[in-house]
């Protein structure tokens, strides 16, 4: 059966997204694409799911208004959501892919999505931090 982290990894160097930290024994890579706002993406093979994590912002003081605008944002997004960390300290934008069948077209469509949000939607957010 073929090692399906160093096929993620593979995809990603395909794809010219720079690996910047490796585990390999937790099959998780930290990789960055500054161009497209990608810095410090967490990709986690964890089977038989992927997991990409990518933090947003640290969560403001005032929360009501902007937990409702992710709401409405998550249903925007073409893959993955906006969520809240377990201790509510951060916005991440999260997305889980099944390991099994996974294709270059589908990790490749999940970080465009990424990029996409944060092209269309990031300044928004950022403004509730002021």
């Amino acid at each position: 059966m073929e090692n399906k982290f160093e096929l993620v990894k593979s995809y990603l160097q395909d794809m010219e997204i720079s690996i910047i930290k490796e585990d390999v024994q937790e099959e998780l890579v930290i990789v960055e694409d500054e161009d497209n706002g990608i810095k410090n993406l967490v990709i986690d093979c964890e089977a038989p799911i992927v997991i990409i994590e990518q933090i947003i912002m640290k969560v403001p003081e005032q929360t009501k208004e902007l937990y409702k605008r992710l709401l409405q944002l998550n249903r925007e997004l073409v893959h993955g959501a906006f969520v809240l960390d377990s201790e509510e300290k951060y916005i991440i934008f999260r997305d889980t892919l099944q390991l099994e069948n996974l294709d270059r077209n589908e990790l490749e469509g999940s970080i465009h999505a990424l990029t996409l949000a944060l092209s269309e939607y990031g300044s928004e957010l950022l403004a509730y931090t002021k």
